[in-house]
């Protein structure tokens, strides 16, 4: 069986006017792909605000501190999941990725990444055809 072809999307905040159109597209990508979405996952650890985050900057902002404030376990780096059948849950993700070292999304057989985040200026979507056609 011949392998699907995929389309590689840069998406750092900074290639967008404002980064909530940033934020928009991958709420719209989590939407759209959630029937074959596996992890969702991030690094709690280090978490910034974009500096081009404008709108929910003071939201955003009060998600950090409260994951700050969290207890870490033996000194080791946790990834955190997200539900993303819950609201709440794709919103902060979508915030979260972007002010995270580390996030990504994982198709449901942790076969392809779907999206990247690394750091403050790299994001990366991986779109297969068949997921572009929905």
């Amino acid at each position: 069986m011949p392998e699907e072809a995929i389309t590689t999307l840069r998406a750092e905040l900074d290639r967008f006017e404002r980064a909530e159109e940033g934020f928009a597209l991958l709420e719209v990508f989590l939407e759209v792909a959630r029937p074959q979405l596996g992890a969702v996952l991030l690094d709690p650890v280090g978490l910034r605000l974009p500096e081009g985050m404008t709108d929910d900057r003071a939201l955003v902002q009060e998600l950090l501190e409260e994951i700050e404030r969290e207890p870490r376990g033996s000194g080791r780096v946790v990834e955190r999941a997200f539900d993303m059948d819950d609201e709440q849950a794709r919103w902060d993700y979508v915030r979260l990725a972007y002010s995270s070292n580390q996030a990504t999304v994982w198709s449901a057989r942790h076969r392809t990444t779907y999206f990247e985040a690394a750091g403050p200026h790299k994001a990366t979507y991986w779109l297969p055809d068949s997921l572009k056609a929905e």
